[in-house]
């Protein structure tokens, strides 16, 4: 009987101090790995928005390419430039109620809650050190996730260069296409306001029709994900929207006019097709 306890004991010792190693090898390698894991995803994160902006090239060197880009955060109720800490995470901060807002029903048509009060902004710059894209971090609801990734206008903060999304899950083969380079390659020289300074960039159902009036503010749908280009046509109309960038951009467009504040008309945010348009409603 002793030596049935014994060997009981044994094992039982045996099988502590072997948890024990194995959680103290874990810990120091996700210690020791922690800074390799930060600098990959900020170099991921890098990348993404030069792949929005259309500058990224296999091969090269994204740090350096990345020097040509400011980061500038904006608050969004103003539109105006404003301070903060290189550590902001605005991802975190939508999750804190002191610097965040939460969204009513009809105004958060990206279902995204709660929405930071500061949003980060890209701001890319050509050999001669003017403008040359605006990138603007984006997010909403699709089908099965929320989509992450980067809308980039050019300098005159209307004319789409690129879209691309770096992390969601939505259905491979079906709202996954939003990935597809041949439906990204429809974005660029797409037109988020119409003539009137109006909000009409729409991902509408189907296959835009190149003759009609609005084909520069119409984009493609994903063939058989109809949720998930609800939910893109959704995320991107609200960031260009009066709740999300609106204000920003107005300034810029107003700004390049040469208005003064006095002069400068808010842009208009809505969810309401045009005329005739078939868009796809949740």
């Amino acid at each position: 009987m002793a030596s049935q306890h014994d060997s009981v004991l044994k094992t039982l010792t045996v099988a502590l101090l072997v948890c024990l190693v194995c959680g103290v090898v874990v810990a120091t390698a996700a210690v020791m790995l922690r800074p390799t894991q930060e600098t990959n995803k900020l170099l991921d994160k890098q990348i993404n928005i030069l792949l929005a902006a259309g500058s990224y090239k296999a091969g090269m060197d994204v740090q350096k390419a990345f020097e040509s880009i400011e980061r500038k955060f904006v608050d969004l109720e103003s539109g105006e430039y404003v301070e903060m800490p290189e550590s902001y995470d605005q991802r975190k901060a939508s999750k804190d109620p002191e610097q965040s807002i939460r969204l009513d029903g009809k105004t958060d048509i990206a279902s995204l809650k709660r929405q930071a009060t500061v949003a980060e902004v890209y701001l890319a710059t050509d050999h001669n050190g003017e403008l040359s894209k605006i990138i603007l971090p984006v997010h909403g609801y699709g089908l099965w996730s929320t989509l992450y990734g980067f809308l980039a206008l050019e300098p005159d903060a209307n004319t789409v260069a690129g879209l691309g999304f770096y992390e969601h899950a939505e259905t491979p083969g079906l709202g996954g296409e939003v990935d597809n380079p041949k439906w990204k390659a429809i974005w660029p020289g797409k037109e988020v306001f119409d003539e009137n300074g109006d909000l009409a960039i729409q991902v509408i159902k189907g296959t835009v029709d190149a003759g009609a009036a609005d084909a520069s503010h119409k984009v493609d749908g994903l063939a058989g994900a109809s949720l998930t280009t609800n939910g893109v046509n959704n995320l991107v109309r609200f960031w260009v929207g009066e709740s999300g960038f609106g204000p920003y951009l107005d300034k810029i467009h107003a700004n390049a006019a040469g208005y003064s504040d006095e002069e400068r008309a808010p842009a208009t945010d809505t969810s309401v097709p045009a005329e005739g348009e078939e868009v796809i409603n949740g």
